[in-house]
């Protein structure tokens, strides 16, 4: 759409960016909450695209970070344009991760297109895509083939081996096993310990006859084939918005990786870039999420 305005006699173009459709998105690991959090650059990509479905693939909160009591009105304006899509009616799936661990207390949760879940499986043109965070592998990476084996009774039994651990570590006065940190320890580890998570969840998926894992939580953005002797599975991650800033996008048939740095227009437009910076205590990020729930559910209920 272009529009003019005309100033001292001389018309001034204004260009605005028309929504990419896109079919489906899956996004992970925002971390909202955080100081690394890249909100900004997040609602501008949000705004660029019309998804028919979307996946939040864990982490979008950090409610482990909440402490820090900070939380900017980019942050906000993330949590408002997906409650908008559900508004809207667009199925958003929200899948537990680790750091946003207290929603799945209320797994099973359903207002209009919106739910939570520990995991989603969705037919996308006739092929099965099993989608999950990933955090379960962090404490039971070596017990996990066996265990998935059960099929999807065998997941459940992960995701609660995980919290047990986390639990007890918590309260032996040490913080819940990360990944994340394991990564960050060395380069080797680090090949080692994505190697290993791509592996088995490969290993997963093909046991249980899926055609694409989707996955999160270490911060990799990659699509690409792994074959056992047992078969092969699409692996994807989408990645991050702390440092690589990407999302999985499915469309005409086909899986990419977005990067949002290379999207020039998206880069380059300078709506809303510029804004102040709330602090917020918890209390206040409470009431700010009830009233965005509040008007949600009015918005339902018309």
């Amino acid at each position: 759409m272009l529009s003019f305005q005309v100033s001292n006699n001389k018309p001034t173009k204004y260009f605005f960016m028309k929504k990419r459709p896109v079919e489906l998105v899956v996004l992970s690991d925002v971390h909202l909450g955080t100081y690394g959090c890249h909100a900004k650059e997040l609602v501008k990509y949000l705004k660029s695209i019309k998804p028919k479905e979307v996946v939040l693939n864990g982490d979008i909160i950090d409610i482990w970070q909440f402490s820090k009591r900070y939380w900017p009105k980019s942050h906000m304006k993330v949590v408002k344009i997906i409650m908008q899509w559900v508004a809207e009616g667009i199925p958003v799936h929200y899948v537990a991760g680790n750091h946003d661990e207290m929603l799945r207390k209320f797994l099973g949760f359903k207002l209009g297109s919106f739910s939570i879940v520990n995991k989603v499986v969705l037919e996308i043109n006739g092929s099965k895509a099993w989608m999950f965070h990933g955090d379960v592998f962090d404490v039971t990476m070596q017990h996990s083939k066996w265990i998935a084996r059960l099929g999807a009774t065998g997941y459940d039994m992960l995701i609660l081996l995980n919290s047990a651990i986390n639990y007890c570590s918590k309260k032996m006065g040490k913080g819940p096993v990360s990944m994340s940190k394991k990564i960050k320890n060395s380069v080797k580890s680090a090949i080692k310990f994505i190697n290993d998570f791509e592996q088995i969840a490969a290993d997963i998926a093909i046991e249980n006859e899926y055609d694409y894992v989707v996955c999160g939580h270490i911060h990799q953005p990659e699509m690409r084939e792994i074959s056992t002797s047992k078969g092969s599975v699409m692996y994807l991650n989408s990645g991050d918005w702390i440092e690589n800033l990407t999302s999985l996008e499915f469309n005409n048939g086909e899986w990419k990786l977005y990067h949002y740095m290379e999207d020039v227009m998206v880069v380059n437009d300078d709506e809303n870039v510029m804004e102040p910076m709330d602090i917020l205590d918890k209390n206040q990020l409470f009431q700010n999420l009830v009233r965005e729930f509040q008007f949600l559910t009015s918005a339902e209920n018309k």
